[in-house]
Formats: C-alpha cells, structure tokens, sequence
C-alpha cells in the first residue's frame, strides 16, 4: 500500500550557490529559499518524510569538495533529527545512492522536488523520478538557476532557462506545482 503522504526532496541547498552570487553570477527566483524553508516546515508539521540530497564535487576546481566551505548546507535548509542526508556525486539523486532502495522501502510513491539548480540537479532527479515511476512533482517557486553562456556564445538569462526547463519537464517527467499548492494539498491530507 501506497505512504499516504509525499516525500520531500530537498535538492544541493548548499552555500556553494551563495559564493557563485558573490562572484558575481546571477540567478533568479530569489525567494526560492524562503519556499523551500515554507515546505520544510510544511513536511515537519505533517510528518511527511523529507531527504536532503548534498552534492559532493569530485573535481579538484569544484565548490562543492567536502573540503571547501561551499559544500555545506545553507542554515535554513539544515536537516533535522532522522531526516536521512544522502550524498551524490552526480546530477541525480538516484545514481550512486540508496534514495531509490529507502522510498521503496517506504512505499512512498509521490515526491515533491526542490532545491538547486533547475536546469541540473533538480532537473536530472526529477526526470529520473519520473522515468522510475514516481508521482513526481516540481516546485517551481522553491528552485532557481542562474545565467548561461551556450555552446553556440549566446547568453541565456535564469529566467528563461528555468522557465524551458519546467516546461520540458511538465506532464511527461513531472507536474509543475507551486509551494502554496503543496502545502494546501498536505493540510488536505492531514484532514
């Protein structure tokens, strides 16, 4: 039998982003924190599971080496007590990792993805989530990317890449929802 309530995957919410910013790259949705700290609270209050995915750089020039300060969580995400942290050490969050092996386990079968950066990690896991089977879901107020140069020399803003991604992730992969529709839709349950 289906875990009546999601799972909330909370997506490489690590400092690394904010030295980006310092540096002087730009991103958009910059209330995509503050939602995914409105879902934390959200999944709290339910008791619907929550796993935190860190992303852990393998190449010496990375941010995200345990080593370097970039790779730690930014404080408003911080797991709490028996929220499982799974390490990664590429775009998804179900290769190389037991997340697929612990939401089976749990007969969970609906997730709720948020967290850094759309067009990567938050990408990759949720079409994999999808490809697996998953009910997945996609909150595009809770997640943000930043400029791009393409191959071709053109620059691409945030916005743009954020909005092509959910709309190629949208129906096939996932539904776009938004922070304020999952809550309402956890308190619902919880009736």
């Amino acid at each position: 039998m289906p875990h009546p309530l999601p799972a909330l995957i909370v997506v490489d919410v690590q400092r690394a982003f904010d030295e980006w910013e310092a540096a002087g790259q730009r991103r958009n949705n910059p209330d995509a924190v503050a939602r995914i700290v409105d879902l934390l609270a959200a999944f709290r209050a339910s008791g619907a599971p929550i796993f935190h995915i860190r992303h852990e750089g393998t190449k010496p020039s990375s941010t995200f080496r345990p080593e370097r300060t970039g790779y730690a969580v930014k404080d408003e995400a911080r797991e709490q007590g028996g929220e499982p942290v799974i390490v990664k050490r590429v775009n998804s969050a179900f290769i190389g990792t037991d997340l697929e092996t612990r939401l089976r386990a749990s007969n969970i079968a609906t997730l709720v993805i948020c967290g850094a950066t759309t067009n990567h990690c938050v990408e990759t896991t949720t079409r994999m989530a999808g490809n697996l089977g998953f009910d997945a879901q996609l909150v595009r107020d809770a997640t943000w990317t930043f400029d791009r140069v393409g191959p071709d020399g053109e620059a691409h803003s945030a916005e743009d890449i954020h909005t092509i991604t959910l709309s190629n992730l949208n129906g096939e992969f996932a539904r776009i929802v938004t922070a304020g529709e999952v809550i309402a839709s956890l308190a619902a349950l919880r009736q």
